[in-house]
């Protein structure tokens, strides 16, 4: 019984697949067919004119810019580095040789002059010392052994001594005279505390505790000051 089941299933199952495949086959040629006629009509032919477009394009842009650039450098050639190689080899170069050689030879010539303004200088200062050392140092060494040294023993001599013992004994008699006034001064507080609080009594002298003349101690005798008590 499950034999013609599974063959029926079968046929089923076939016929179901013979019909899919022909509605995808006939899809499949529905779409495929235009799709392709399109790609190989349009597509193809559009994209190749595109390419040559874009080439033709980048070819003109390429050589527009290799010709500008040419023009530019020709530009730059003859307008700045040929002037410039020109100037340098017609006018700087031969300048700057003569600007060194002047150079040179002014920095020479600056040398030789400041040898000899040391040596100028050196000798005016010689001369300037000589001239100070005749005119001001000699006459005042003059000036100071011969005049000065002199008045100034004679000065010392006669005016500063007499003036310094004159002070002196003017300082001894201030000095007296303040010692009087002093001694003065406490007399008169002495006698005015005399006149108000009366005379301080006396302090009465002790017995004495010298020997006497007549009892002292001699060779010949034995009894002394501390025995005879």
């Amino acid at each position: 019984m499950l034999l013609p089941v599974g063959r029926v299933l079968v046929l089923v199952l076939k016929g179901v697949g013979y019909v899919l495949a022909f509605a995808v086959g006939g899809a499949l040629a529905v779409v495929a067919l235009p799709g392709r006629w399109l790609y190989h009509r349009v597509v193809k032919p559009v994209g190749r004119g595109v390419v040559r477009l874009v080439r033709g394009l980048a070819a003109v842009v390429l050589t527009v810019a290799v010709r500008c650039g040419a023009v530019l450098v020709l530009l730059v050639r003859y307008l700045a580095v040929v002037p410039a190689s020109v100037v340098w080899r017609r006018v700087l170069v031969p300048v700057g040789r003569l600007l060194l050689v002047v150079g040179r030879e002014v920095g020479a010539a600056l040398g030789h002059a400041w040898r000899v303004a040391g040596h100028v200088s050196l000798a005016v200062g010689r001369f300037l010392k000589a001239l100070f050392r005749w005119f001001f140092v000699a006459p005042g060494r003059w000036v100071y052994r011969t005049v000065l040294t002199p008045v100034g023993h004679l000065v010392r001599a006669v005016v500063l001594r007499p003036a310094a013992e004159a002070a002196r004994g003017v300082g001894r008699a201030v000095r007296q005279t303040l010692a009087v006034a002093r001694e003065t001064a406490r007399q008169a507080r002495a006698d005015l505390r005399r006149m108000l609080l009366g005379a301080a009594p006396q302090p009465q002298p002790g017995p004495s505790r010298e020997l006497g003349e007549g009892r002292a101690r001699t060779l010949g005798s034995s009894t002394t000051a501390l025995t005879e008590d």
